[in-house]
């Protein structure tokens, strides 16, 4: 990869990073603020939690009208507001098909897909944020040693850099508010180091930057931020145990983290209370088959897309594009890795024909390509293999690229050479 992508693309990373918190990032009710008029900020911190739990279960109407509830009760508290943006971005984020690991730190690096952004909501998370960072910014002025007065603007900023990098496109433009964000929340811990819902976000970035080459990683101390890999997953699962309002955001980058860690046991166990938390996110099933799959358990997995798959089924409400290819992909990996031929090829012929990603694609006809070595047709194979490569490639989906050197070189499961 040449230079500049490299660091657009590991910067990216970086700035994106806060998806899976981007409904709660946000969330932390200050007990000492103040408000006047008929202002009600125990309403508004009500319909602020009823707000989140609806969005973590994808129930994205009824979540815009319960943070907007919370601005008419208490219009003067920033946090709604930027709650608001956040919805929306989520959703934008959804209409690009954006809805797994993979699409952020897992096993691609592509870039999300660019697509004009729906005018209504893109509005939406402008208008409000801005109100918001104006909010904080006046709050900042009046209390510039309040810890929770950093980590609300840091937060703010927060959610401007992974809109710059993820919606707008413009990665290197978002990094002057990722930093500001990481400043803040370093800030807020240096004043209160009890607040161990601000070291999600310091976490997440000195993680990722611990993952960069040496000479990005430099680049990236004198930008401003820090590394250290232990500490900043350490930081995150401090946030997951830390009774706050954004704890059910460090969980879902836990999921993401120990993921890429290949601590799979313990992603299942976090993903398995996110269900329990949120029954109506049909997602967290597909999320569990696909660790259930790179932890090599292919039954577990099946049988995680399987319930899935049913209350796909059942539900009415929209679906992500390319969202029912995602699902067949993962069943059909399964049961390749299960040998069951016969109903593998039928989920991953509908997975190709749905899939709205190259990478998508690729690792569907790298499926298929296994099937083709079990059937021992290994000219079938090989011709599966190589469309695989290229499209994996297309979509710089590195990690299936890697797997597929081996699999034309000795083919899946059957010792057979090129």
């Amino acid at each position: 990869m040449p230079q500049p992508l490299r660091i657009r693309s590991r910067f990216r990373a970086i700035t994106i990073v806060v998806l899976a918190a981007g409904f709660a990032a946000t969330f932390h009710a200050d007990a000492r603020h103040e408000t006047g008029g008929q202002n009600d900020p125990d309403k508004a911190a009500m319909c602020r939690a009823r707000g989140l739990a609806l969005g973590y279960n994808h129930d994205y109407t009824q979540a815009f009208a319960a943070f907007k509830e919370a601005i008419a009760a208490d219009p003067d508290d920033a946090t709604a507001y930027r709650l608001l943006a956040a919805s929306a971005w989520v959703q934008l984020l959804f209409a690009q098909g954006a809805i797994t690991v993979e699409d952020y730190l897992g096993q691609t690096r592509a870039t999300l897909p660019r697509r004009s952004p729906d005018g209504e909501l893109a509005a939406i998370f402008k208008d409000s944020l801005t109100r918001a960072i104006a909010i904080s910014d006046a709050r900042l002025r009046e209390r510039p040693n309040d810890a929770d007065t950093h980590y609300q603007i840091g937060a703010a900023y927060g959610f401007l850099a992974s809109y710059t990098a993820t919606v707008d496109g413009r990665v290197m433009e978002s990094l002057k508010s990722a930093r500001r964000a990481y400043r803040e929340h370093e800030r807020t811990l240096a004043l209160d180091p009890s607040r161990k819902d601000a070291g999600l976000v310091v976490g997440m970035y000195r993680y990722i930057v611990s993952t960069l080459s040496a000479p990005l990683r430099l680049g990236a101390y004198l930008a401003g931020f820090g590394g250290d890999r232990a500490r900043g997953l350490r930081m995150i699962e401090e946030a997951a145990r830390y009774p706050s309002d954004i704890q059910t955001n460090a969980m879902f980058m836990l999921v993401l983290f120990y993921n890429r860690e290949g601590r799979f046991d313990e992603a299942l166990r976090v993903i398995g209370d996110l269900q329990q938390r949120y029954p109506r996110n049909r997602l967290l099933w597909l999320e569990a088959g696909n660790t259930a799959l790179r932890a090599g358990r292919a039954a577990e997995a099946r049988a995680s897309v399987e319930e899935g798959l049913a209350r796909l089924a059942a539900d009415p409400r929209p679906r992500a594009p390319g969202e029912d290819a995602r699902w067949q992909y993962t069943y059909g990996a399964s049961l390749v890795a299960l040998h069951e031929a016969s109903r593998a090829k039928p989920a991953l012929q509908a997975a190709l024909t749905g899939a709205t990603r190259d990478w998508v694609r690729g690792r569907t006809q790298k499926e298929l390509g296994k099937l083709a070595d079990l059937e021992g047709d290994r000219t079938r194979a090989i011709a599966a293999y190589h469309e695989a490569d290229r499209l994996c490639r297309a979509d710089r989906d590195d990690v299936c690229a890697a797997d597929l050197k081996t699999l034309i070189k000795q083919g899946y499961q059957t010792g057979a050479s090129r």
